[in-house]
């Protein structure tokens, strides 16, 4: 535990970042620095940040308060500005909430918190504290150091060759298109993937105004499901005592039965961090490669309104999903010829498009990162992949481990790229339990309330 006289030092301002500032202030923790690269991501990321005004939260206002501790934070916020009239709100309007929340604790505790926009290049331990290397500004000393860099950048996906990367037609990180970066919305689109991101591109070319068609292609073609509003609630399950992968699935399949495949789902969530836990590496690899699409389709879910809109693109013919692998990609006098083969076949078919969005979603492997601080930390050893590839290797406690396997003491790790070690660490609910779990760890805040991971 640290005094309030240390000093903790968060790499990264998004969501995951921002909220552990809080919680540490909040309860009289140490001193804070919050160190963000973009000043438009600051208590946002990109999921708030870049969100356009066709993006609804993918959770319902009830259960997205910033706080384990006080659960109607959110909806309280949002009755105070009138505008808590839908359960599913727009993400701008979250942004603007955790921005608010930042901007208050900083003004009542007292200049504990440094807010400082550029990029960390390194962190090297001298003397029993830590430095923080920066690109272009001096060096910073702390005790700890907490790593929130949130998801890396969408990888290029297999089958897309350098010939379709160059004059426009290839978007790699759809984030990336503002108001006035928009693809032609003529012609024809293919998205790569038909996840969360894949609909969040498909609502915001149709609020641009799309006068084309929108292919979507992965490998399962599955698209996320909706929400539904008049679902009871549901009580927390007991640990499941299913050890192995079919006999969890055999579980849910029977409890869908009982009580609805949403219900069936939604009680595991407080134990999936358990479940994840316990699992042999083994077990997890035939998850990640069988079961997680079907997982996060179910898990990860649309609000009605949304799915609404999707269906409705659909039904007019101007969207379609398929199922299957991408093979090439060729340029052609008319646009892109894109080869690709339906799952489950041997046939090969051609689709001309004008041009191809990444919605593959965010990944974690570092070996692909072009991050100066993570190429360097990966480098020396002082930080390590976890064994699947899904982000940084840390323990139960979130502390990073080094190439030696050995955790690091003072050099933490928060938000998506723990995914190796709790699997579940996208949706609010679990970030922010486990920015309070770090919190209390590192403030002598013992008798906080609220939830453990």
């Amino acid at each position: 535990m640290l005094n309030q006289r240390a000093h903790v030092a968060i790499v990264g301002g998004g969501f995951s970042g921002t909220l552990l500032a809080i919680n540490l202030l909040r309860h009289d923790g140490p001193r804070v620095t919050l160190i963000e690269r973009r000043q438009d991501q600051l208590a946002r990321g990109v999921a708030y940040g870049s969100a356009r005004p066709d993006h609804l939260l993918n959770v319902r206002a009830g259960g997205m308060s910033a706080f384990p501790d006080d659960p109607a934070h959110f909806e309280r916020w949002l009755g105070a500005r009138a505008a808590g009239r839908s359960p599913f709100v727009r993400r701008r309007l979250y942004g603007l909430y955790l921005r608010e929340l930042l901007a208050q604790v900083a003004a009542d505790t007292d200049h504990r918190l440094r807010v400082i926009h550029g990029e960390v290049t390194d962190v090297i331990e001298a003397d029993g504290r830590l430095r923080l290397v920066m690109d272009e500004a001096p060096a910073i000393e702390a005790d700890t150091v907490v790593l929130s860099v949130g998801n890396l950048p969408p990888a290029i996906p297999t089958g897309v060759g350098l010939e379709a990367l160059d004059g426009g037609a290839y978007v790699d990180d759809p984030w990336s298109l503002g108001p006035d970066g928009a693809p032609d919305i003529r012609g024809r689109t293919l998205l790569i993937g038909t996840g969360l991101t894949a609909v969040d591109v498909l609502l915001d070319l149709d609020g641009r105004g799309l006068a084309g068609e929108v292919f979507a292609l992965s490998r399962r073609g599955l698209l996320a499901r909706a929400h539904d509003l008049g679902q009871p609630a549901v009580t927390a399950a007991a640990l499941p005592d299913a050890r192995r992968l079919s006999q969890l699935t055999r579980r849910v399949r029977m409890r869908a039965r009982a009580i609805g495949w949403r219900s069936a789902i939604d009680e595991l969530r407080p134990v999936t961090h358990q479940l994840w836990w316990r699992a042999d590496h083994a077990t997890r690899r035939r998850f990640l490669r069988h079961l997680r699409p079907y997982w996060d389709v179910h898990r990860h879910r649309l609000a009605p309104e949304a799915m609404q809109r999707v269906q409705g693109i659909e039904a007019a013919g101007r969207f379609r999903a398929e199922a299957g692998q991408l093979l090439g990609v060729e340029r052609s006098p008319d646009g892109l010829n894109v080869r690709w083969r339906p799952r489950g076949t041997s046939e090969v078919r051609t689709l001309q498009v004008d041009r191809i969005i990444n919605c593959t979603g965010v990944h974690g492997d570092l070996s692909r990162s072009d991050q100066p601080l993570l190429q360097n930390l990966v480098g020396r050893g002082v930080i390590r992949p976890d064994r699947l590839g899904l982000g940084i290797d840390t323990d139960a406690a979130c502390r990073t481990v080094d190439a030696a396997g050995v955790a690091n003491r003072s050099l933490y790790c928060i938000g998506p790229m723990t995914r190796g070690a709790f699997w579940e660490m996208t949706a609010v609910p679990d970030l922010r339990r486990q920015a309070w779990m770090i919190a209390r760890r590192l403030a002598n805040a013992h008798w906080m309330g609220g939830e453990g991971l």
